[in-house]
């Protein structure tokens, strides 16, 4: 069943139950209304009553076996309906109203305990029939009673009325609700074409779903999602391409130069440079394909990467100590400062990070002039780590692909460096991050949560 009918159906079952309960709850709560207005008229007319009695009994020595008819005249609007018994204390009926029609009763002596039975069952409340009111009176006892099926019918007319306006509301609800359905499930609709766009491998064609709350944070997180898989299928395609370009290379140059030293091109002197060539070139292919391998497995691998806790400053001074010859050979200053005087920590894997910083501090030194600062400060929970150099920069078309595979500046190498220090350092949870300093030169930004 598709998700529109299940709503539709869910829908109109709560609203059929809803409106159920309603008509029961209201029928009763009208009846109960109705009754107790009865029976509180019942007791006005009663007490009216009662005093009209005792006012004639002061002129009535003793009342006779027999009357005609209650000394009482029932208002013929507001009692319509109602009827009186007076009776004696064994139950007998001594007069009735006018009006009393709907109930049998002899006045014959002989069935006075037939009478009696019946009253009794009107007093206690067992007659359903009959809404009553009992008052004692100097004279006996006066009974009023209402017939149940008058109260019964004006409140089923009523109700009717009630119901003929709730099935018109429950109507217009339900008409209601298929519309808000039908509003809820087209952005549903729409948003499964652009899912199926997704599992085709179309992620340029997905399209944004304009929709308001959950749904549309939905349908943005899967554009989005579209946008980053479309990204990524187009830097998965470049990365195939600059990684063939980039093995090509030096397996052309050890190709040229191993069939030259076989044909006997090269001799003497040129054969020693030839093979130093090819050892050299071998050595960048080796370094090459490390660095794609380590890049695909922290991509890929969980247990590649084993976390503990290491010290910051330790990590930069063996950072420092195998940059030295580096340093020394291209005559360059390396400066490091704290803001914090104490020891950070952080958890990461000690061996990824060394390499990424390897990477960073090496990329510094491959554009310096003649300084690279390291600068190590603690900002909002987080231990920052800058790497800086007073060279060139970077330029503005670099910048925003900079940690890309195979993106390398003029003089770069394989273009692998930073995009595997950019994995790693995400891997311990950090961020790093690229810009220019005001004074010239490049920075790098890493921050490490403590």
């Amino acid at each position: 069943m598709k998700l529109a009918h299940q709503i539709n159906l869910a829908f109109s079952i709560a609203l059929v139950l809803l409106l159920s309960i309603t008509a029961v709850v209201i029928h009763f709560v009208l009846l109960n209304h109705f009754v107790g207005t009865q029976k509180e008229d019942l007791r006005t007319i009663g007490a009216a009553m009662s005093v009209t009695l005792t006012e004639e009994s002061k002129y009535i020595g003793e009342i006779g076996t027999q009357l005609e008819a209650l000394p009482v005249t029932l208002p013929s609007l507001s009692t319509a309906g109602v009827e009186a018994i007076l009776s004696d204390e064994t139950g007998k009926v001594l007069s009735t109203s006018s009006e009393m029609s709907s109930i049998a009763i002899n006045y014959d002596a002989k069935s006075v305990t037939g009478q009696a039975t019946e009253l009794q069952n009107i007093w206690n409340g067992t007659d359903t029939r009959y809404i009553t009111e009992v008052k004692a009176t100097p004279i006996g006892t006066l009974t009023l009673l209402t017939p149940m099926s008058a109260v019964t019918a004006i409140e089923q007319a009523l109700l009717k009325r009630l119901l003929i306006v709730f099935s018109a509301a429950g109507a217009f609800m339900f008409l209601f609700g298929l519309f808000i359905t039908k509003k809820l499930i087209q952005p549903l609709m729409r948003l499964q074409q652009e899912l199926r766009k997704v599992k085709e491998r179309h992620f340029s064609d997905v399209k944004l779903i304009k929709a308001g709350g959950e749904l549309g944070s939905v349908a943005q997180s899967v554009y989005d999602m579209a946008d980053e898989l479309n990204r990524f299928n187009h830097v998965q395609k470049q990365f195939f391409q600059n990684a063939s370009h980039e093995l090509k290379t030096p397996l052309m140059s050890i190709s040229g130069y191993a069939e030259g030293i076989k044909d006997g091109v090269f001799e003497g002197e040129n054969v020693v440079k030839g093979l130093d060539i090819i050892m050299s070139e071998s050595s960048r292919l080796k370094k090459l394909v490390s660095e794609m391998t380590l890049l695909a497995k922290l991509d890929s691998e969980e247990d590649i990467f084993k976390p503990t806790v290491i010290c910051l400053k330790d990590l930069l001074t063996e950072t420092i100590e195998r940059m030295n010859p580096l340093l020394m050979k291209k005559e360059l200053t390396l400066h490091i400062s704290h803001d914090h005087q104490d020891s950070l920590t952080i958890r990461a894997d000690r061996d990824k990070l060394l390499q990424a910083l390897l990477n960073v501090v090496s990329n510094a030194a491959r554009y310096a002039n003649q300084h690279i600062y390291i600068h190590v400060s603690v900002k909002e929970g987080r231990a920052l780590l800058s790497v800086s150099d007073d060279g060139p920069g970077i330029s503005d078309d670099l910048l925003p692909y900079l940690f890309h595979r195979f993106v390398k500046g003029k003089d770069g190498e394989s273009g692998l460096g930073l995009a595997i220090s950019r994995a790693i350092i995400e891997r311990c949870g950090g961020q790093i991050s690229a810009g220019n300093r005001r004074n010239g030169g490049a920075v790098i930004s890493m921050g490490f949560p403590l």
